[in-house]
């Protein structure tokens, strides 16, 4: 019995240890990051080996909220959420079988996915408008002079 205990501590131990060094830390529950930097988010059925893939994303935050809408119409309102301030109790799920909720926790996600694209695609937009391109577009005709008629 002791033994066990020690394994489980001692897992317990590397992990906090993992989580310290800034190795295996995950921003948010239910994701992870690809190699290649998009953000996905599974989660497992209920009593099952199972898993119900919920998409890829641009950002942990998308990635996150599909978590987020997966867990709780599978565990309702006593699951861990990433964001429990936008979880909407009044939507129920009437079918909730693993392609609903996998229907419902894209749309989620890709709903923030496009928000979140937009915020930062104005930002980046604002930061470029005072200054003058550098690189001129090539399909773009030149204008005539009308310098030299004169």
């Amino acid at each position: 019995m002791e033994a066990g205990e020690c394994c489980s501590s001692a897992s317990t131990e590397k992990r906090k240890q993992r989580q310290h060094d800034g190795h295996g830390e995950k921003p948010y529950r239910g994701i992870r990051m690809r190699k290649w930097g998009k953000w996905v988010a599974e989660i497992r059925e209920p009593n099952k080996r199972s898993r119900i893939w919920l998409g890829s994303y641009s950002s942990p935050v998308a990635a996150a909220r599909a978590y987020d809408t997966a867990v709780f119409y599978l565990r309702g309102p006593s699951a861990r959420l990433n964001f429990p301030e936008f979880i909407v109790e009044e939507e129920e799920l009437c079918d909730t079988s693993a392609a609903s909720i996998r229907k419902r926790a894209t749309e989620v996600g890709a709903r923030v996915d496009a928000l979140e694209a937009a915020v930062h695609g104005h930002a980046s937009a604002d930061s470029n408008s005072g200054r003058v391109s550098l690189k001129p577009d090539l399909n773009e005709y030149p204008d005539p002079e009308d310098s030299d008629d004169d």
